[in-house]
């Protein structure tokens, strides 16, 4: 039983390698995932080898990858640390995100900035504010989409200045 087994994993362990590679997208996990399918095996090698060992083994590959999938997405897991928002009754850091914000909104187009202040201002909803501009809903929609797409562009580029300048003037 035993040089069966030690002949089958010599001659094909390395494709089973590459498969468990291709599976996970990681080597190290590959390797690991491998190991593992083939230390149950060898337990049944007898009743294995009889069959096609090939074909078993990585069906078993699959299926211990999928269920180190379940496994890892039942784990805890860090999550982002919230930034840091200035705290309720804070009058000088209110102003100065209500600030933050109107110029933000200057940076868009008339109708971007009209259909988003209507939108989360005056609190109309879409038809409402389709009538107030004299378009459809549907140009509403594309406009009001646009602006905030424009907005989180513009937080996400500025969140990412900083970072980016160190890294230029960080000493090579």
């Amino acid at each position: 039983m035993r040089s069966g087994f030690e002949e089958f994993v010599t001659a094909r362990g390395d494709a089973l390698r590459r498969f468990a590679y291709l599976l996970c997208g990681d080597r190290h996990h590959g390797e690991d995932l491998v190991q593992e399918v083939l230390v149950k095996a060898y337990r049944r090698w007898s009743r294995i080898e009889a069959d096609q060992p090939d074909r078993y083994l990585r069906t078993a590959l699959v299926r211990s990858h999928v269920s180190w999938l379940r496994q890892m997405s039942n784990r805890e897991r860090p999550g982002a640390v919230a930034e840091e928002r200035p705290i309720p009754g804070d009058l000088a850091a209110e102003q100065a995100l209500r600030d933050d914000l109107w110029t933000r909104l200057g940076l868009l187009s008339r109708t971007q900035r009209a259909v988003l202040v209507l939108r989360y201002y005056e609190d109309l909803d879409d038809k409402q504010i389709a009538e107030v501009l004299r378009c459809s809903p549907v140009t509403v929609r594309v406009h009001a989409g646009r602006g905030l797409a424009r907005l989180r562009a513009e937080l996400t580029a500025e969140r990412a200045g900083p970072a980016t300048e160190k890294k230029e003037g960080a000493p090579s």
